[in-house]
């Protein structure tokens, strides 16, 4: 019997606190799982950026990705990879690189989804290039803007089509303000789109594979509040409905690893931004939720990394286009797009993989998140955005949160609810 090595790459930028605690409790749980006559074994490394040769063999089976949305020679190398090795890679960088917020926003419209009313205007400004004032003055047509803002509807959110991290964002309550908004927007091409208010709800759905996650969000608190901890706050339908919904986004675009933003209104979930391939994963925001994200992103990227998950490079959107044009009710059509979602991301072949050879992970993690080691890598990342006076405080508060999650799940919490079953 043989020991065969699988290898997962780190392709980090700032991350620092996530890798620290994947590497760790990788190294605790040190697997051995039979494959055939061989026995695999899993090493991690982090990707270094380098100059490189289009024939140079990748020396990873799988690579955890969080540069490409924006540093292109690591997006080259990736694409260079997956065309050439077979790499696989979170998430597709072709659809990383081309399918922004635009594009979403259209896909699941067509697909059912209930988009708030979204226009697109031209910028304010443009570039200067050699045949744009001929363009303009040709087919450019007037429009008046105070119209449009009347049509899309207020209280409106004016934001750039392509997202950015909440960077040229601003809510607008009349069409003054609409008008300053739009003089200041510059060269960027913008969206305006119908706010969804009141609501009563704003969850966010974090997926990692067949895995999602649900965070009662309120984007008015301070960055490291705006996760809130509580718990129950969806009823079950309301979670099946989200989780369809975050998969079926995930998998039409290729993201193994997106969130999901959804507003409830009248008991109706409108999603309203969800093309967020590279989610937030710092203890510095997810705090309670850190430990969950920890633990999805070893589950799925062992599991596509032990079974030589193959990488879907092309996104197939008609069979989800063909329940779509279909006469059934949306929630019936949004069942059927996830199961094509289920079937794309192995969910069964993943949960069968997940008790049969990780079922110590959940100790591990738990025992490892009360460590001197796991609270280090949150100070280290606390004292990398906070200033020096506050570290201390910030990393107590981080810290005594993500014990509030061990005492949530700790295994005699665990055994309690198995007892409580019926």
């Amino acid at each position: 019997m043989a020991t065969v090595v699988r290898k997962i790459g780190l392709s980090l930028g700032a991350d620092i606190c996530w890798p620290i605690c994947y590497e760790e409790i990788l190294k605790r749980l040190d697997l051995g799982v039979p494959s055939g006559t061989d026995t695999l074994r899993f090493e991690t490394e982090r990707v270094t950026i380098e100059p490189f040769d289009l024939r140079q063999p990748c020396q990873y089976d799988l690579v955890i990705d969080r540069l490409t949305h924006w540093y292109h020679t690591s997006r080259e190398w990736i694409k260079k990879s997956v065309v050439m090795d077979g790499l696989y890679v979170f998430n597709n960088p072709w659809a990383v690189q081309a399918m922004e917020k635009h594009t979403s926003y259209c896909a699941m419209m067509r697909l059912g989804f209930p988009i708030p009313d979204t226009w697109m205007v031209p910028p304010k400004e443009y570039e200067p290039k050699p045949d744009l004032d001929v363009t303009l003055s040709r087919y450019a047509q007037l429009f008046d803007l105070g119209k449009i803002g009347a049509d899309v509807g207020y209280p409106m959110f004016m934001k750039p089509y392509d997202g950015g991290g909440w960077a040229g964002v601003s809510r607008i309550d009349d069409e003054e303000a609409l008008r300053s908004a739009y003089d200041k927007s510059g060269r960027h091409l913008m969206h305006l789109q119908r706010a969804v208010d009141p609501h009563d709800l704003f969850v966010r759905c974090i997926g990692l594979g067949p895995q999602v996650h649900f965070v009662n969000y309120d984007p008015a608190r301070a960055l490291h509040d705006r996760y809130t901890m509580d718990l129950d706050f969806l009823g079950e339908g309301e979670r099946s409905l989200l989780r369809d919904m975050t998969l079926t986004i995930n998998s039409f675009f290729g993201w193994d690893f997106n969130s999901c933003e959804a507003l409830r209104q009248g008991g109706t979930w409108h999603p309203i931004d969800f093309a967020n391939a590279c989610p937030d994963s710092q203890v510095t925001s997810l705090h309670y939720h850190f430990p969950w994200l920890v633990k999805a992103n070893l589950r799925w990227s062992l599991f596509c990394a032990a079974t030589r998950r193959p990488m879907r490079v092309n996104q197939d959107w008609q069979p989800f286009f063909d329940v779509a044009e279909t006469d059934l009710p949306f929630r019936e059509k949004l069942r059927q797009y996830a199961a094509i979602a289920e079937k794309r991301f192995d969910t069964a072949k993943f949960e069968k993989f997940c008790d049969k050879h990780l079922a110590g992970l959940d100790e591990a993690a738990w025992e490892f998140f009360g460590t001197d080691l796991a609270r280090d890598a949150v100070r280290q990342k606390v004292s990398a955005l906070f200033p020096a006076h506050e570290v201390e405080e910030f990393t107590g508060m981080f810290w005594a949160r993500i014990q509030g999650w061990r005492e949530d799940n700790s295994p005699r919490a665990a055994a309690a609810a198995v007892r409580r079953k019926p």
